[in-house]
């Protein structure tokens, strides 16, 4: 193993160490209003028959659940906002500063995708987490995919939507360098079911991505089209 080779796999282990330590911390954060209304409950109603008692705690466990993920989406934004953490449209050689910051706001995007996501989806409350990690989203957006990443970099247009399991993701790795690139998606514009765009494409307004569909990086969809475009049934029915 070269000197560089070493040096990328020293870096990135002190780095995922650190990062699992700032992982434990902010859960630790999040979590605490829930635990400690448990303990309130379950102290307070120690003259309860003990059925109550389980009832209430169970109760009280649930709403810590829900508790956790809106302190956790709160502290991952006030985090973002606080240290500045938008990242920038680039080339960063791997093991610099550059790559750590990317690989850091992503980190702080998993805690809440991995633990929490799947009630945000379809409400409200996406749209507003993908602001807080400095997302520019419109109105009446439709978020039903936690596959994003790069969210400082992605742009939504009011009334678009973004289908179950669709990837969205604003960078690329290309001989040993992360390329950052914004993703621009339309007003009114259709990211359906499993589909993919990729870093630097610009999805037109109106436009509908097929089901399925990759959107290449720097790809270009007209507004009001489909994505892949469909051959035309008549031309097909000749041969």
């Amino acid at each position: 193993m070269g000197f560089k080779s070493l040096r990328a796999a020293v870096f990135q282990l002190l780095f995922t160490l650190g990062m699992y330590f700032l992982a434990i911390l902010i859960m630790a954060l999040a979590i605490y209003p829930g635990i400690s209304i448990c303990f309130y409950v379950w102290f307070k109603s120690v003259n309860y028959a003990l059925f109550l008692r389980v009832f209430f705690l169970s109760l009280s466990l649930t709403s810590a659940y829900f508790i956790y993920g809106i302190t956790l989406i709160s502290l991952i934004g006030i985090i973002r906002i606080l240290f500045r953490l938008n990242l920038k449209e680039g080339e960063y050689r791997v093991a610099t500063l550059g790559m750590a910051r990317w690989a850091f706001v992503n980190a702080l995007y998993l805690l809440v995708s991995i633990t929490f996501m799947d009630f945000v989806l379809l409400t409200p409350l996406a749209s507003f987490f993908f602001r807080l990690m400095g997302a520019k989203v419109g109105r009446n957006v439709q978020i039903n995919s936690k596959i994003c990443a790069d969210l400082s970099l992605l742009e939504i247009g009011d009334e678009a939507v973004i289908g179950g399991h669709a990837t969205v993701i604003c960078h690329s790795f290309e001989r040993g360098r992360l390329i950052l690139k914004k993703v621009k998606i339309g007003k009114r514009a259709i990211i359906g079911l499993n589909s993919a765009v990729l870093a630097g494409a610009e999805i037109g307004e109106g436009a509908l991505i097929a089901a399925g569909t990759v959107v290449g990086k720097n790809i270009k969809v007209a507004p009001h089209s489909v994505y892949p475009v469909r051959e035309n049934h008549s031309q097909s029915e000749r041969h």
